[in-house]
């Protein structure tokens, strides 16, 4: 599959193939984060249903968090409490790195407010390392030698229920961004 959505052949796909868990009631979210306890760091992203008509806006749909072997996907629009998910995102002492993070920040705080600690651009420690690429995709493939397809990118991330692309390529997306950070600070 050679498209401009999945454009290199010669690097294997990355895909996350730990445990991804959905989350889409309250009453989820704490059993759900315990999973992460004890993870100093862990890939965050976001995701939010495309628009296609001008003017149209749509808040952030989904919030993804994965450590080594879990991955969290928050389904935003169904959630009322965000008091734990606040908790983590303001404790110092887990690293929540991603690429763009300054607008799902943005993005996630209109819908809950929280002040955002030990969150990592990635983009700026691909700048600070002299990189070629500053999007995931791009420092996927310069960084890990491996490939991020992204087709399940424009799908309808408020759908009823998440199609199992929909749920790998959420979880990859957030995966890849702790991986990235440890292959980062260890060049």
């Amino acid at each position: 599959m050679n498209d401009k959505l999945d454009s290199a052949p010669n690097f294997k796909r990355a895909r996350f193939e730990g445990e991804i868990l959905t989350v889409s009631k309250d009453e989820e979210i704490a059993t759900a984060l315990s999973r992460l306890l004890g993870k100093p760091i862990i890939g965050f992203d976001t995701e939010t249903k495309p628009s296609f008509k001008k003017g149209e806006f749509y808040h952030v749909s989904l919030l993804q968090l994965a450590s080594d072997d879990c991955a969290i996907l928050f389904r935003l629009h169904h959630l009322k409490d965000f008091t734990l998910i606040k908790s983590m995102f303001e404790d110092e002492s887990i690293i929540k790195a991603g690429v763009a993070i300054r607008d799902d920040i943005k993005g996630l705080q209109k819908i809950f407010d929280f002040a955002p600690k030990s969150f990592i651009e990635l983009s700026d420690m691909a700048r600070d390392k002299k990189l070629k690429n500053f999007g995931l995709k791009g420092m996927t493939e310069e960084v890990l030698n491996l490939t991020l397809s992204k087709r399940a990118k424009l799908s309808n991330w408020e759908a009823s229920d998440l199609k199992l692309d929909q749920l790998h390529y959420a979880a990859t997306d957030a995966w890849i961004g702790r991986e990235l950070y440890l292959a980062l600070i260890k060049s």
